[in-house]
């Protein structure tokens, strides 16, 4: 699975370099203590494509929990990949826009077609065109077909396929 991603990197490296309208939206969708591997797989993501030269204006991360601050965390304030990884994901550079309870399938939808309140921060918007590149990805658990948040509700294969048909009619990416 390594190699996949690092392949999947790679080429998306290459292919963004090409553009300036690069955006991705990071969703961690795990709640408790158990689930510390899911914020490491977004946030090694996010590195990654901040060293890509994507910058934090263009990134969306939503984290479920908070695992730095988890009072079982040997190391606080911090999150690694694994145990092998010398690297703080966390560190001081990390700009979250959702966290916790804000982690919802609602949210994650209003995010990517655009409809959130107007008051709502710049910060939280995906603020994309029609000449747009999105990366989405998330992370957590799952089945056929849906993936779970916050393990209270769930995004079906279905719901997420409008979404992006959504975006898609309102001219949010690409094409």
């Amino acid at each position: 699975m390594k190699v996949a991603s690092l392949i999947f990197l790679i080429f998306l490296g290459s292919v963004w370099a090409n553009h300036t309208n690069n955006w991705a939206v990071l969703v961690e969708t795990s709640r408790f203590w158990f689930n510390y591997r899911h914020t490491g797989n977004v946030l090694g993501v996010y590195r990654n494509i901040k060293r890509m030269g994507i910058p934090d204006s263009q990134i969306i991360l939503m984290i479920g929990d908070s695992y730095a601050c988890n009072s079982r965390n040997p190391r606080p304030g911090t999150v690694y990949q694994s145990a092998y990884n010398p690297i703080d994901l966390y560190g001081e550079d990390i700009e979250v826009d959702y966290r916790g309870y804000e982690v919802t399938v609602e949210n994650f939808i209003r995010v990517v077609t655009g409809r959130l309140p107007t008051s709502a921060p710049a910060s939280k918007k995906l603020n994309t065109d029609q000449y747009s590149n999105i990366l989405i990805y998330m992370t957590g658990h799952g089945g056929n077909g849906f993936l779970k948040f916050q393990d209270d509700n769930e995004l079906s294969s279905v719901e997420l396929a409008d979404v992006i048909n959504q975006m898609w009619l309102r001219r949010r990416f690409e094409t």
